[in-house]
């Protein structure tokens, strides 16, 4: 075995990695958790909104 089998060795084995990551991602299992992320800037927060006139002028 020389260097050039290890090289489509390893290059096979990173080619079915990357297909595996591929099929969980378009799994259905996969797609609730990646909808809920999706909206995590549209989730409502708690933390009310300050803007400038709500500022005091600092003494001193």
């Amino acid at each position: 075995m020389d260097i050039n089998d290890f090289r489509s060795i390893l290059t096979l084995l990173g080619f079915l990695c990357f297909l595996g990551i591929c099929a969980w991602a378009y799994s259905n299992s996969a797609k609730r958790g990646f909808d809920e992320a999706a909206q995590l800037p549209f989730t409502d927060d708690d933390l009310p909104v300050r803007d400038a006139s709500d500022r005091q002028p600092k003494e001193g």
